[in-house]
């Protein structure tokens, strides 16, 4: 799916890591929500306290899960997923465009 219908998009983005990565969020008639957002070259951490699914939408990137001994690298078209109240490390290679989904 490369667009969302019938939702509302949040103007004010979120910027985390002094810019670093920025999204916005959307909200599904449902009331369910998601973030669309980019992040830029960068090694990031991001603690989290729901399950999040991260779709790659363009770019390239190595990603950490938890305490996962080893980076896995994730394109355009992968996705993965991270449990509640876990973190995860994104090495973005180049500018990553992504999809977040909660829950």
């Amino acid at each position: 799916m490369s667009k969302f219908d019938n939702v509302s998009v949040d103007k004010k983005g979120n910027v985390f890591f002094d810019g670093k990565c920025v999204s916005h969020s959307v909200i599904f008639p449902n009331g369910s929500r998601k973030t669309v957002g980019v992040i830029l070259p960068s090694t990031l951490t991001f603690n989290i306290s729901t399950p999040e699914v991260m779709e790659i939408t363009s770019g390239k990137c190595r990603v950490k899960i938890g305490d996962e001994p080893d980076f896995k690298t994730y394109a355009a078209g992968d996705k993965f997923s991270v449990a509640a109240n876990s973190h995860f490390v994104i090495e973005a290679q180049e500018v990553v465009n992504y999809v977040c989904s909660f829950g």
